[in-house]
């Protein structure tokens, strides 16, 4: 996803999103939705570190600590990590050839989509031992999943509803926004029936009804490193990263080589 120092700034912005896309045969929803979505407010509990190294595509908390998908050829992995220190407990170094991207963990699988290189790694999420790859015909952004489908966003403003055993696409559902179509979906994850997604070069995630496609609410993290003086790394790039963690009802949230991840619950 994104990348402005490997292809040039000026380049980027030429293409639709953080990727030169080849998602323009992708189609395309055209139903706009008029009301304004929700600004949804939230209260930081806690702020943890989080690798620089590692430019952050998916992220899942699972059983007690986060699981990482990083991007960059040569430098993509899986991770198992622990979220009080930031450091990796368990790793996955991807060939150098795969430029890493979104995670989600279903049925005790780890999904694992590549940015244009058309492949989707699942492993067992004990060992992180390969177990199949399946072929994807579009990019790939983020995923998660619905306790049903893996839903996958591509860097346009579908999500794409996917049968886990064969890849297999059951609905397309075109998001939109009061100004229309909303492109750059990024990093996903489903809670309690909606889709919060991070939208490429932006500072706030997108709160979507999976059903209609519609941006129901915005979470405003503008300046959030700032406030923090989290702000220093000089590689920092944009906001990407979303986990939730049921049980105590709060979001994990980072960015790619960001300093700092923040644990954070939303008002109301």
């Amino acid at each position: 996803m994104k990348l402005l120092y490997i292809l040039g700034f000026a380049l980027l912005l030429s293409a639709c999103g953080d990727k030169k896309s080849d998602n323009n045969d992708e189609p395309k929803s055209t139903t706009t939705n008029s009301s304004e979505p929700a600004n949804i407010s939230y209260t930081i509990s806690n702020v943890y570190p989080h690798d620089t190294a590692s430019f952050t595509q998916g992220l899942e908390w699972h059983n007690g600590f986060l699981y990482e998908g990083t991007g960059l050829k040569g430098e993509s992995k899986l991770l198992k990590v622990n979220l009080k220190d930031g450091k990796a407990v368990q790793q996955l170094v991807l060939p150098a050839e795969f430029f890493g991207e979104g995670i989600t963990i279903f049925n005790n699988k780890i999904y694992q989509l590549t940015w244009q290189e058309h492949k989707i790694f699942v492993y067992d999420a004990g060992s992180f031992k390969k177990l199949k790859e399946f072929t994807w015909d579009y990019e790939g952004w983020g995923i998660t999943n619905d306790g049903k489908n893996l839903i996958i966003s591509t860097g346009s403003n579908n999500l794409y509803f996917v049968e886990p055993e064969t890849m297999r696409i059951q609905k397309t559902v075109g998001v939109n926004s009061n100004y229309g179509p909303l492109s750059d979906i990024n990093e996903l994850e489903y809670v309690n029936g909606k889709v919060y997604a991070n939208v490429w070069n932006s500072e706030y995630i997108a709160v979507i009804n999976p059903e209609s496609g519609v941006v129901e609410g915005r979470i405003d993290l503008s300046g959030i490193l700032q406030k923090f003086n989290k702000d220093t790394y000089p590689e920092r790039d944009v906001l990407n990263g979303i986990a939730y963690d049921s049980t105590s009802k709060t979001f994990y949230i980072t960015g790619k080589k960001w300093p700092a991840l923040f644990e954070l619950k939303l008002n109301g």
